[in-house]
């Protein structure tokens, strides 16, 4: 017996894999900071708390339907109405467990081999693996911090052949939390608009976490013409810190969510009933904490930013939202370490950040961008300070 050629296309998760080790090593008594984990430190709130704890009173905790309860479903509807000015019906609308669950369903339902998918680098880990699981072909672009970090017309114009399907736009980003502004959606929809054949895999999950003067715009709020092939994604993990509750959803074109829900129902059948009951509490609940957490997030974000930006060596953009940066640091690739190591990659730094500094990121190359680093600040002001202090010492003791 051996393992699948469709198995052999993925790697496991690099940031898991770093969470894992991070874990594993404060179970040791090592004091590590760990700023490798894509999940806000916040709790999920009580009222969608209280909302699961009645669902399971109420003896809701049998099967549902496969992509999603009715209640859920209108909630999600209300939401994209209410946030985003998109118009669905619930039969347009997939409720999946988790955005990655989201993604696979929506790449494996509808890619053949020979297709291909854009994907803009620094890009989230799966979104690669999943498309090659799936037999399609990859096709990266680099947009680097000269750049923002974003995908520009031209850019995209130049990516697209025959054989393109999608093209995956992630905003706010995970790695990096750059955002698209209207302008700039708009731009790149006029690209989309004369290429018929290519759909936008519109990746939302950090909607609510964006910073100052930024309005968040998904592309089929910007490009109304872009609506009938645009899959816009979403989900309750990181703006209700509900990762664990494992609920992403999506809405698009009837036969395309009809596709999803015919391959769910031979692999997780529906998300966990309970974990809907709470999804709709928190899609249909009081909003107003969300701008709370976003300006916590904030000043965590300038506080790192301007930690990471003193190190001489090292640029670190300032992010529209999420809760991650992503520094480069081409000027300090090829230093040496106190113990006589040759940094040659963003790997060997975060092995050295972990080793001699105690804390935790996760490398650049695992997004598809080097040489830099995914940091999350989703912690404490002060444990980012600490973080932030002994990457500067590290990062000082290079020769």
């Amino acid at each position: 017996m051996q393992t699948s050629a469709a198995l052999g296309r993925i790697q496991p998760s690099a940031t898991l894999a770093m969470t894992s080790r991070v874990l594993d090593l404060k179970r040791q008594g090592i004091d590590v900071i760990g700023l490798g984990a894509g999940e806000p430190d916040f709790d999920t709130p009580d009222f969608v708390k209280d909302a699961a704890i009645e669902a399971i009173r109420a003896g809701k905790t049998k099967y549902t339907n496969v992509d999603g309860t009715a209640e859920l479903k209108e909630a999600i509807v209300a939401k994209f109405r209410r946030d985003n000015e998109l118009s669905y019906e619930a039969s347009q609308i997939s409720v999946n467990v988790g955005g990655k669950h989201t993604l696979f369903n929506a790449m494996v339902a509808t890619i053949d081999p020979g297709d291909e998918v854009i994907v803009p680098a620094p890009y989230w880990v799966s979104y690669p693996d999943v498309v090659q699981f799936a037999g399609g072909t990859p096709v990266f672009v680099a947009a680097g911090p000269e750049q923002n970090y974003k995908l520009s017309p031209e850019q995209l114009e130049a990516a697209i052949t025959p054989k393109t399907k999608w093209l995956i736009l992630n905003s706010p980003s995970n790695p990096t939390g750059a955002a698209y502004s209207w302008a700039e959606l708009r731009a790149l929809g006029a690209v989309l608009e004369r290429h018929p054949h290519v759909w936008i895999f519109a990746d939302d999950m950090y909607e609510h976490i964006t910073y100052g003067d930024f309005k968040f715009y998904t592309i089929a709020q910007a490009c109304p013409n872009l609506l009938e092939r645009t899959l816009t994604v979403n989900g309750c993990s990181k703006a209700y810190a509900m990762t664990g509750w494992r609920i992403g959803f999506a809405g698009g074109a009837q036969w395309l969510i009809k596709a999803m829900a015919k391959l769910q129902s031979q692999s997780t059948s529906n998300p966990c009933s309970i974990a809907q009951a709470a999804a709709t509490a928190a899609l249909s609940g009081d909003q107003s904490f969300l701008k709370e957490r976003a300006a916590a997030f904030q000043k965590r974000r300038d506080l790192v930013v301007g930690m990471l930006n003193e190190i001489e060596g090292m640029t670190c953009p300032t992010p529209e939202g999420a809760f991650y940066v992503y520094p480069e640091f081409a000027g300090l690739i090829g230093k040496t370490t106190p113990k006589g190591q040759t940094i040659e990659t963003d790997e060997a730094m975060i092995g050295y950040f972990l080793d001699e500094a105690r804390v935790a990121a996760v490398h650049g190359a695992a997004f598809g961008l080097s040489p830099a680093m995914r940091i999350s600040y989703a912690t404490s002001d002060d444990v980012l300070r600490e973080a932030c202090s002994r990457i500067q010492d590290a990062c000082a003791a290079l020769k």
